[in-house]
């Protein structure tokens, strides 16, 4: 069962993740192959968001960490990847990337002219704070993993910050609580 609404291509930004139950985006050094080992996909999500996606917007710290514009969504997504840096002069050129050196809402505004009506998606954990303490950000997509990390790259750092409130999509009460309910699993 799932109450996750399908995503619609509305020309949302989006700030789009899989994490651990702890928080976690990435592993140490952007380490992904916990997302490989033993973790099932919801069927379909990989392609309602490649054909909700207009545009990605990145950051360069995971550009850096992956850089193959060909591997988002097992190279099945296709469009304009947009990627900030402080340093472009120094970033090694590929195809369908471009590098930007901006102000956040100009780079959210490019991304969303690319995009074509469809939604832009945000791939980094720094980029969507920022997005989202800007009030840039329409949604959070999560997609919480069953594992537990101890320690990476957290979503949503901010130290001494007061706490942002989410209102859940779709829901009866977009204020209650998610429940989930693991156990832990043996080798």
């Amino acid at each position: 069962m799932s109450d996750f609404e399908p995503q619609t291509a509305e020309g949302k930004v989006l700030w789009h993740f899989t994490m651990s139950l702890d928080g976690f985006v990435a592993g140490p050094d952007h380490d992904m192959s916990w997302m490989m080992t033993g973790i099932s996909m919801q069927p379909g999500l990989v392609d309602q968001y490649v054909t909700t996606t207009g545009a990605v917007l990145g950051g360069r710290r995971g550009w850096d960490a992956f850089p193959d514009a060909e591997g988002i969504y097992g190279g099945a997504f296709t469009g304009p990847v947009f990627v900030m840096t402080h340093h472009p002069d120094d970033a090694e050129p590929a195809d369908r990337v471009t590098f930007l050196d901006c102000d956040l809402a100009e780079a959210v505004r490019i991304a969303l002219a690319a995009a074509g009506g469809k939604n832009v998606e945000v791939l980094s954990p720094d980029i969507g704070r920022q997005l989202l303490q800007r009030g840039l950000l329409d949604e959070i997509d999560l997609h919480i993993a069953p594992v537990l990390l101890g320690q990476g790259i957290r979503l949503y750092e901010q130290l001494g910050g007061d706490p942002i409130y989410l209102h859940r999509v779709g829901a009866d009460d977009p204020t209650a609580e998610v429940s989930v309910r693991y156990r832990p699993a043996t080798k």
